[in-house]
């Protein structure tokens, strides 16, 4: 495993850079193709070792940058961001110009452009109206291109002009994933049913997220599965009291799925911990494989056998692995 991971110069809420340390040593080894089918920052897709690396996102814009950064020079990259931030005086405070450029992009939808937009945008969110116009609002005293971006777009230009990795921009219902053999691996990290963030409504100007597009994603897993393809499904359980009963039903039916439980405060707290607190966020990693490596290290094994996800049979399901 990795001791130092490639943060996403992308720094919008939702990014799984900081639970990388959970999650990847519970994919499987030796990946001949990795897809991220919903690769948003890229901090996963970026960080897999495996053969070769396909990162998609129904985002176009997205996809159009990181193909920016691929096919140019850092040199070249980082000129035009410092040319267009002297151009037009951002800074913490100017939001006159950070809405003319907001304004020139649209015009001319440079990708670049879009980079240096969400680097002083609120909450460095991208944000597209109906009519693909980015709209997110300035973050006013909060969000600025600075050193640590800067450090952190480098290194991701150098990973992203790996020789193995591909780019796509598909919805997910589009991509097609019959190729895929026992060797191949799936991450999907889609748009979550029951939280509220506007940063995970799935839109962005594009397709939302609801009850259909969640049928869809299980129905491609459950595809995946018996074509003896590996997946990991990122999700959460429960949020603010309310319960994923379209996923939990989904795992009540397919039995040999594992559940494996993320600490959602990134620390090394317990599934014990967690549960205490009735309006805690319950993140897991859904797995068809039983991962050779768990979340931390001298315990027994995360995992639920989904047949019965009562709390009980799981603690004792712990006790005899």
């Amino acid at each position: 495993m990795h001791d130092v991971f490639v943060k996403s110069p992308l720094n919008y809420i939702g990014g799984k850079h900081k639970i990388l340390k959970q999650i990847i040593p519970l994919f499987p080894q030796n990946i001949n193709c990795f897809i991220d089918l919903f690769a948003g920052g890229g901090n996963v897709g970026l960080n897999v070792e495996a053969k070769k690396i396909i990162l998609n996102d129904n985002l176009v814009y997205l996809i159009d940058f990181y193909k920016e950064l691929q096919n140019n020079s850092k040199q070249s990259v980082l000129k035009h961001i410092h040319k267009r931030i002297n151009h037009y005086n951002l800074s913490l405070t100017n939001e006159d110009g950070y809405k003319a450029l907001r304004t020139h992009y649209n015009q001319t939808k440079n990708p670049l452009d879009l980079f240096v937009l969400v680097s002083y945008s609120f909450n460095h969110q991208i944000r597209f109206n109906n009519n693909h116009e980015f709209n997110n609002p300035f973050g006013k005293e909060r969000s600025c291109y600075n050193p640590s971006t800067e450090s952190n777009l480098k290194d991701f230009i150098d990973k992203l002009q790996d020789n193995n990795i591909e780019l796509y921009s598909k919805n997910f219902e589009d991509f097609d994933l019959s190729f895929l053999g026992k060797n191949d691996f799936v991450y999907c990290d889609p748009p979550y049913l029951i939280t509220l963030g506007t940063y995970n409504d799935g839109k962005r100007g594009f397709t939302g997220w609801s009850e259909r597009e969640e049928r869809a994603l299980l129905y491609k897993l459950d595809k995946l599965n018996k074509q003896n393809t590996h997946f990991a499904l990122s999700n959460v359980l429960e949020h603010k009291g309310k319960k994923n009963d379209l996923l939990e039903q989904w795992l009540r039916a397919n039995s040999n799925y594992i559940v494996n439980d993320i600490a959602m405060n990134y620390s090394n707290s317990n599934y014990q911990t967690k549960i205490r607190n009735k309006q805690a966020t319950k993140e897991v990693l859904i797995t068809n494989y039983m991962p050779k490596k768990h979340l931390f290290e001298n315990e027994l094994p995360l995992f639920k056998n989904t047949k019965d996800c009562c709390d009980e049979v799981y603690w004792e399901q712990r006790k005899s692995a």
